[in-house]
């Protein structure tokens, strides 16, 4: 996982196509995790606050323009 300052350093562009990507690696996460399929439960919660740091990041570069 990157921290905060990593990611203020990449372009606006890349930040949305992460946070999709990772949305959607998110959302996979739920559904193995309801099906009992997923190893680590954990991983969800951290992939939850990944996202979370995402956004704020991506609303800091959009409140800078």
């Amino acid at each position: 996982m990157k921290k905060a300052h990593e990611l203020r350093d990449l372009p606006l562009e890349e930040l949305e196509s992460l946070e999709r990507e990772k949305s959607e690696e998110l959302m996979n996460m739920k559904i193995r995790l309801n099906m009992r399929q997923l190893d680590n439960p954990l991983a969800v919660r951290e992939a939850r606050r990944e996202v979370a740091v995402i956004k704020t990041v991506i609303t800091e570069k959009r409140a800078a323009l």
